[in-house]
């Protein structure tokens, strides 16, 4: 990825509801470093929070349909969550494919 790219892709995780508060500091973290002698670790930390954060299509499938997540979600989401969830795994895909999982996933595969 080119550095505007990673820009970008972290401007986009920070920016999607589904982005926590740590990886959202990890990506600000980096926005302040960028250009700086502090931008490697920057990004060593993004990425390690990147791998924290995305969600493996499993534990969502698990989560989404659980009591917890119906309580998280509420019923109609936590049931559409968990069908897409269902639908995506069968269709291949090894994480969530919310944006900020997709952008976390897309950091972590340069």
């Amino acid at each position: 990825m080119t550095k505007e790219e990673i820009k970008e892709t972290v401007q986009a995780i920070m920016k999607a509801p589904s982005c926590c508060s740590e990886m959202k500091d990890a990506c600000q973290a980096w926005l302040d470093a960028e250009g700086t002698d502090k931008e490697a670790a920057a990004m060593n930390f993004l990425l390690k929070e990147a791998k924290l954060d995305i969600t493996p299509i499993d534990s969502l499938i698990a989560f989404s349909g659980s009591p917890a997540g119906v309580e998280t979600f509420g019923q109609e989401l936590a049931k559409h969550l968990h069908d897409h969830a269902i639908e995506i795994k069968g269709q291949g895909a090894q994480y969530c494919d919310c944006p900020a999982c997709a952008g976390c996933l897309k950091l972590i595969n340069g």
